[in-house]
């Protein structure tokens, strides 16, 4: 059958806003629109530009259509959630759907409160509003009443006295509940008319800075009205955080309108599924809310005997955090090496043992001494669950300014937490501390880390209708399956369709950047040779990323006489948007990054943006022992002492510098040059270095394009690739 022929029979085709598809587009469609049909899971890998969003979007859409679901698309990256609001105002242009684009609370509150004093302010405006158009109804009902009296009806008479003395009762009740905290935006959105509102909502895909600025000029809450008019959408655009946190989740459904059983999820950038999942699981509890819970009992003590086995219990596990953690710090341990050394970043302080209780539980058994550490957190449970419940009421009835939080409720909840599931398969106990930027003081926390993601992702692949989990890096699939607990899903990549003629892939055989190396001078020196050539011998500009930001500061100074364009160098904790910009306006530049941070995925460096791209070493992140838990949770879970390494460690390693890779060469008429610059990558490391290489958990069509190279001939393989796509320009390449 022609193509032709195939796409009149495509339905979901008026979803796909280009003139056609690509051949490998086309082929994902019909593959994606069966599944979901079937109710199966899709995994997705395809090349940077090859299109799948819109692959994803368009069968998914159609399917939601005409079976009445809604499609829910989802990513952890800005850049991305950008451009699904331009795919999806190009397939509203084509064939108009009901789109929304959501954002978390705190990012949209024209007031800026905290989440649990907009709740209190929400019910109490609500209150207020209901209680209104109560009276309101009322007083039609008497005035109907007046009318009939007047007519002789002597019943209607007796109803309007009941009436009227309801009527006394409900402005009284009305005037204590204006003195209770309430939201203006709120009371407005609860007392006119929305329609407007909804039909300039739909009219477009509109963003969320969209709907904030709407409601900013017309005194409303912008949240509350994108909420309250979600129901039933074709597409809802949202993060990560919408999906993976089981009770937020059931909040965005409901928003919806729709069961989980009504809802196909196509989450983008997949391959950060795992690590996602893992931090939305995981629990913690400093000092500083132990401390606070305290003082919060302190109070009770008088009037409550709870507090005092509260205290009990939540003070024995303060002082064994302290005490804990107090040990962890210093020379030979695995924490920080000293108090002076804690900066303001969280320092892990291992606590877990091999074959017995962590030592954070072991103190807290050693110090505690009561009645029962049971009954003395259930006094704990039960008193916090008293105390919110207050705090609530004192904020709703105006007798407090904020809404303030139990933290003994808090607190009770964690440390029964840490004691029931800490030795549990896949949990990972641990203590950290930092300083705190204000004061200067070093502070605590405990953490129950959760190693094993697919106990908090397997739920929500088995509640919702079908997924598709897309990316550029989603193999092996074996691998991303078990790790997500996915079910016989549908598997599907596709490499870069564009032409071969266009790029090369060199692994560079330069000496390997193991860790111990890295300061060695003649490793440096041959590593700096490489990339001033790279630089050279690139018609246009070079992204370089290394495994560190140490790194690549290192190799930015090291060849400040070797390149003649600009430098610029990526810095850890500083905004990088300005700086990419600065860099693609540059015609002969060279950027230094890690691959670590936010360039290396989700961020196109498209045409005379970047030319080549080197990623320098194998970048395995620092290797702690919290990642060592991952692995050794891996290794238990799916029984095989070789899993750690290879899902928690290897693989993810491999994805990244497979994502930066992806950085150039993002369409059809594209050319660059990638390079992997270790000896690691090539394909002779594969018998000479053997457990070294890594060449072997890239995918096969990926290895085919690897040529190894020397490192002294890699300036002529550059100089040549771009002499044959005629990169150079009038004034002819560089000499060699």
């Amino acid at each position: 059958m022609a193509a032709s022929d195939r796409d009149a029979d495509a339905d979901y085709l008026r979803f796909f806003p280009k003139p056609s598809p690509y051949e490998n587009q086309r082929e994902a469609m019909d593959r994606i629109r069966d599944a979901i049909a079937d109710e199966r899971d899709v995994l997705f890998e395809g090349a940077c530009g090859t299109g799948k969003t819109l692959a994803s979007l368009a069968p998914a859409l159609e399917y939601a259509r005409e079976e009445d679901k809604t499609v829910v698309i989802t990513t952890n990256v800005h850049q991305q959630m950008r451009q699904f609001v331009r795919d999806a105002r190009e397939i509203h242009a084509g064939e108009p759907i009901r789109a929304v684009v959501f954002r978390g609370k705190g990012s949209m509150c024209h007031i800026d409160v905290d989440y649990q004093e907009c709740q209190v302010l929400r019910d109490n405006t609500y209150e207020v509003a209901d209680t209104e158009r109560d009276k309101r109804q009322l007083e039609r009902q008497q005035e109907e009443l007046l009318d009939a009296a007047r007519e002789g009806d002597d019943d209607a008479a007796d109803a309007r006295s009941a009436v009227m003395d309801e009527l006394e009762s409900l402005d009284e009740e009305l005037e204590e509940l204006r003195e209770q905290n309430v939201c203006e935006r709120y009371y407005n959105n609860l007392t006119e008319e929305s329609d407007e509102f909804v039909s300039w909502l739909y009219d477009d895909v509109r963003t969320p800075d969209d709907v904030y600025d709407y409601a900013e000029e017309n005194d409303l809450c912008g949240y509350e009205l994108l909420k309250e008019s979600m129901e039933g959408v074709d597409l809802a655009v949202c993060n990560y955080h919408h999906l993976l946190d089981p009770g937020i989740r059931a909040q965005f459904f409901r928003w919806l309108d729709r069961d989980p059983e009504d809802v196909v999820v196509v989450f983008d950038e997949a391959h950060n599924v795992e690590d996602a999942a893992r931090d939305h699981a995981s629990r913690a509890l400093t000092e500083n809310t132990l401390d606070e819970a305290m003082s919060e009992l302190a109070g009770e003590t008088e009037t409550d005997a709870r507090a005092e086995y509260a205290e009990n219990v939540l003070g024995a596990f303060r002082d064994a955090l302290v005490e804990t953690y107090e040990a962890g710090v210093g020379p030979g341990g695995d924490g920080p090496a000293s108090f002076e050394a804690v900066g303001e970043n969280w320092a892990d302080v291992p606590v877990a043992n091999d074959g017995k209780r962590d030592d954070l539980t072991l103190a807290f058994l050693q110090a505690y001494e009561g009645r029962g550490i049971s009954k003395d957190l259930d006094a704990a449970l039960s008193l916090g669950e008293d105390l919110e419940e207050a705090y609530e009421d004192a904020y709703r009835n105006g007798e407090a300014a904020t809404r303030e939080e139990a933290q003994t409720l808090q607190a009770a909840e964690f440390v029964d937490a840490y004691l029931t599931d800490g030795d549990a398969l896949g949990q990972y106990p641990t203590a950290a501390v930092r300083r705190d930027a204000g004061t200067g003081e070093v502070y605590g926390r405990a953490e129950l880390y959760t190693c094993i993601p697919r106990d908090v992702t397997a739920d929500l692949f088995d509640a919702v209708h079908a997924s598709v989990l897309m990316s550029a890096t989603l193999r092996p699939f074996d691998v991303t399956g078990e790790i997500l607990g996915l079910d016989d899903p549908v598997t599907m990549a596709y490499g870069l369709e564009f032409s071969e003629e266009r790029r090369r892939t060199f692994t560079v055989d330069t000496e390997p950047l193991f860790a111990s190396q890295r300061d060695d001078p003649e490793v440096q020196e041959e590593v700096a040779g490489v990339l001033a050539d790279a630089a050279r011998f690139t018609a246009g500009s070079s992204l370089f990323f290394f495994p560190s930001y140490g790194e690549a500061e290192r190799y930015h100074d090291l060849l400040a006489d070797e390149i003649e364009g600009a430098r610029y160098l990526d810095e850890a904790g500083t905004p990088v948007e300005e700086l990419r910009e600065r860099f693609v306006a540059d015609e002969d530049a060279v950027l230094f990054t890690s691959l670590w941070g936010t360039l290396a995925e989700g961020v196109s460096f498209e045409g005379d943006d970047a030319r080549t791209v080197a990623v320098v070493g194998v970048p395995y992140p620092r290797l702690d022992a919290r990642a060592e838990a991952v692995q050794d949770a891996y290794d238990e879970a799916f029984g095989s002492s070789g899993a750690g390494w290879k899902y928690a460690v290897e693989i993810p390693t491999v994805r990244k510098t497979r994502q930066a890779l992806g950085r150039v060469i993002r369409s059809p008429d594209d050319y660059g040059v990638r390079m992997l610059v270790d000896r690691r990558y090539t394909k002779a490391s594969r018998s000479q270095m053997r457990k070294y290489s890594v060449n072997g958990s890239f995918p096969a069509g990926e290895r085919r394009e690897m040529v190894d190279i020397d490192p002294g001939k890699l300036k002529f393989a550059t100089l040549n690739f771009y002499g044959d796509v005629d990169a150079w320009g009038p004034e002819g390449p560089p000499q060699p």
